[in-house]
């Protein structure tokens, strides 16, 4: 059975704004919205692919319930629950609305298909930000259908956000803005690399006035595409080193069908590190302390054609 449309105007008839968040895998989106968070000044509900995905300081969080933390600024951030209707009805049996609505679409999301929900009851779309990661866009490295999905979901965007700059010489960070330039022409590019969400630009990401569409389809997509999962386990008693190397020559390298790896690893030189593979891109960094956790598999995804 599908969605049923509600045919009660919540809220007085309010419509809340609704802001879409894209971008590949290991892009940075979650940073984005954490940081959002962080610095709102007025209540926004967020959809997320897991709650337990956005690390949220602990001196703002008012308490937690089920799938639900409730922020002390006002805030509320909920997992997702399958269908995007029943995420958006979560929010809409608020008695008091929110002031915005921001929802993450997982790395493998298209956009533009989310577009039909800005005319959902009680809300009305905003726009679009999509996050990119500058190595990302220009290596040659990614399969050819992640390429294309990466170039249609910059198509869509109000707002581009670029990332990873700091991992960039300055050569491959001006081909990167080349090529959003001619991918999205006019299209406002935020340097989410040096230029932080904080107080003075959370308004720049929640503000978007509707994009430049109509929004006409009456499709009912999910809010997540299908991925599957697998694991595999660190080795033991290995250095940073060791690690890098291991992941380096592990055969799901060169299968275009995973798109992301992720796990917390412990090494004997550097303690626990937080391991993120993203195509060729190996990132370990040291395990904030904030995320403390025991060490876990590392967790392939990759998606279901």
């Amino acid at each position: 059975m599908g969605y049923l449309e509600p045919s009660f105007l919540p809220w007085d008839g309010r419509r809340v704004p609704i802001t879409f968040v894209g971008g590949y895998l290991g892009a940075g989106k979650t940073t984005a919205i954490n940081e959002l968070l962080a610095y709102a000044d007025r209540p926004i509900a967020v959809i997320v692919n897991d709650v337990g995905a956005i690390n949220i300081d602990a001196r703002l969080i008012r308490r937690r319930h089920g799938d639900t933390i409730e922020l002390t600024n006002g805030c509320v951030c909920c997992s997702s629950i399958d269908e995007v209707g029943a995420a958006f009805d979560m929010i809409r049996s608020r008695p008091q609305p929110p002031d915005h609505v921001v929802v993450e679409l997982s790395g493998v999301a298209e956009p533009h298909k989310m577009l039909p929900w800005g005319n959902t009851a009680g809300f009305r779309l905003d726009g679009v930000v999509v996050v990119v990661a500058a190595d990302q866009l220009t290596t040659a490295d990614l399969p050819g259908w992640v390429t294309g999905h990466l170039h249609d979901q910059i198509a869509v965007a109000d707002l581009l956000v670029l990332t990873k700059t700091d991992l960039v010489d300055a050569q491959t960070e001006a081909a990167a803005r080349a090529a959003l330039a001619a991918l999205a022409p006019g299209t406002p590019i935020f340097d989410g690399g040096r230029d932080r969400v904080g107080p003075g630009t959370v308004g720049r990401f929640l503000a978007l006035g509707g994009g430049r569409r109509t929004v006409v389809e009456s499709a009912r997509p999910s809010l997540f595409d299908g991925h599957a999962t697998a694991t595999e386990p660190f080795p033991v008693d290995c250095t940073r080193d060791d690690l890098q190397h291991w992941l380096t020559a592990l055969p799901m390298r060169t299968a275009d069908e995973v798109v992301r790896a992720k796990g917390v690893a412990t090494t004997t030189d550097s303690g626990q590190v937080l391991v993120q593979v993203v195509g060729r891109r190996i990132e370990l960094t040291p395990l904030p302390p904030a995320e403390a956790q025991p060490s876990t598999d590392l967790v392939v995804i990759t998606i279901c054609r």
